[in-house]
Order: C-alpha cells, then structure tokens, then sequence
C-alpha cells in the first residue's frame, strides 16, 4: 500500500555525520508513524528511531544524542541525522511506515548502507 525507498548512505569516518532520507509514495495519507531499523552483519534487525504523527519521537539508548528523527508535515519524507557516527552504527538501515492502528503498511525495501570506518 504504501512504498518505501531510503537514501543517503555511504562510508565515513568515526566521529562523522549521515543524514538518510526516506520517500513514500502511494497512500501516504495512511501513513501515522515512520521509524528506522537497522541490521549489522551477522545480527538481528533492530530499532533505530521512531516518528509519530504528533511529532512525538522514541530512539533507542544506543543512539539517543546523537541520531535525530524528522518527518515533513505530508508524512511522505522521513529522514535520520545521524551524528558522531561510530563503528558500531555500520548497518543496512531501513525505514517502515505504520497506520493509525499500527498495523505496517510498508514491506521491507532494499535499505541503504551505512559504513563507518576509518
């Protein structure tokens, strides 16, 4: 129903900065919430970030100060800050849309790629 494509990737060095973007398209207008996951080699999906339509927002502890949330006011675009990178932040990150139900309303796209490295 709704789909996804994330951007803005790439390698940096530790102590540099990203800021990833995700467009949707198709029924936008359903979209209530968008988060961030990402996935390491060898390990599981995990939760980055989190943006409600009220422009409340969630992170989790491994990021807090150092990522920031943003969405526009159509709820199409969703982007991450991402500051003081470090090694541990290399993943695939992924962005996900949910309903006002919470139900997804998003399948998991490609994800783009993020590579801290000195």
């Amino acid at each position: 129903q709704v789909q996804l494509v994330e951007s803005g990737g790439g390698l940096v060095q530790p102590g540099g900065s990203l800021r990833l973007s995700c467009a949707a398209s198709g029924r936008v207008s359903s979209i209530y919430q968008m988060d961030w996951y990402r996935q390491a080699p060898g390990k599981q999906r995990e939760f980055v970030a989190r943006i409600r339509s009220g422009g409340s927002t969630s992170y989790a502890d491994s990021v807090k100060g150092r990522f920031t949330i943003s969405r526009d006011n159509a709820k199409n675009r969703c982007d991450l800050q991402m500051n003081s990178l470090k090694p541990e932040d290399t993943a695939v990150y992924y962005c996900t849309a949910e309903d006002k139900s919470l139900l997804r309303i998003s399948s998991w796209g490609q994800g783009t790629q993020v590579t801290v490295s000195s």
